[in-house]
């Protein structure tokens, strides 16, 4: 008797925190801002109280957006080989056949992933510019010069400068899966637009989460992809539902979650608070940078973690 009302007061604490999160601010769209904020101003405004916003005439001084085009590219980039993800179906980092599948790493020709991007060469998987280890500074240095190293309002408001700098490029079929970071975001969108949908932390107990052995695709000798288990691995931790198309007899506790949705677009740039959830699409060849800055962990963080300790406790009862 005990138990029941101690997972009856567990179950009431947790749907009172997305709502009153809602209650205390968070609007039902993404809010935006005309010009770049001073530091004092985003932290304030923005940063402490975790709320997203898209910002305009933020990058319009970057050569970027006039120079970065295909004729561009091939010339600066060229014959480099980079890292490109390859998948069969777009999905990179994801939850498929009960696994967590990673794409498949491959060094190719920079121009032959341009090839590939604008259709001059066919081929039925879905290739995307994404490694996420700063790889505009480490893979694309050339680049740099034409955007910033840092956002320097941010650095100022942060006190620090960013952990990573990442350079996107790819296709429409590519999609990034449900899932969240432990960074202040700023997203850019150089060319196309991106397509965020977001969920605030409160929304963590209508996600659901399940523990994965992870993966990676492998191309067999006809060409085909396989599902290689890394099994010197530990399992991940991941979200297995579409947002898109969520399965609500399966995930019925979704249907509780309010989500955002935004585009980005070219000349933009989207706050994306550490710890919210998002899924991204994108127009066909967009090209991007984002900025990470790793997040404080402080009040907000312990927030989440009481609200993800809450969450695992009640399903496991």
């Amino acid at each position: 008797m005990a138990e029941s009302a101690a997972l009856r007061a567990v179950r009431d604490c947790l749907a009172a925190f997305p709502r009153e999160a809602r209650e205390l601010g968070w609007t039902e769209s993404i809010p935006y801002l005309d010009r770049p904020p001073s530091p004092l101003e985003f932290y304030r405004e923005w940063v402490s109280p975790n709320k997203p916003c898209i910002i305009q005439n933020a990058i319009n001084h970057w050569p970027a957006l006039k120079k970065w085009t295909s004729a561009y590219l091939r010339e600066v980039i060229g014959l480099k080989v980079v890292s490109v993800a390859v998948t069969p179906n777009g999905y990179a980092d994801a939850v498929f056949q009960d696994r967590f599948v990673m794409p498949e790493e491959r060094q190719m020709p920079f121009v032959d992933f341009l090839d590939i991007v604008e259709k001059k060469v066919t081929s039925p998987n879905v290739f995307y510019v994404q490694k996420q280890c700063s790889n505009l500074t480490e893979e694309f240095p050339e680049l740099v010069c034409d955007v910033q190293p840092d956002i320097p309002w941010m650095s100022e408001a942060l006190g620090k400068k960013p952990d990573a700098v990442n350079f996107w490029l790819g296709e429409s079929a590519a999609v990034t899966s449900l899932h969240k970071d432990h960074y202040e975001n700023l997203y850019c969108v150089i060319s196309g637009e991106k397509h965020f949908l977001l969920h605030p932390p409160s929304d963590r107990p209508f996600i659901p989460y399940e523990l994965y052995q992870p993966a990676t695709y492998r191309v067999s000798e006809d060409g085909s992809f396989e599902i290689v288990d890394e099994k010197s691995e530990e399992k991940v931790p991941w979200i297995p539902l579409d947002p898109l198309n969520p399965n609500l007899e399966q995930y019925p506790e979704y249907a509780q979650a309010k989500p955002l949705q935004c585009t980005v677009k070219a000349g933009e740039m989207l706050y994306l608070p550490s710890l919210w959830f998002h899924h991204v699409q994108q127009s066909h060849g967009c090209i991007a940078v984002n900025y990470w800055y790793d997040m404080e962990y402080d009040l907000k963080y312990s927030y989440y973690q009481l609200l993800d300790c809450l969450t695992k406790a009640l399903k496991v009862s």
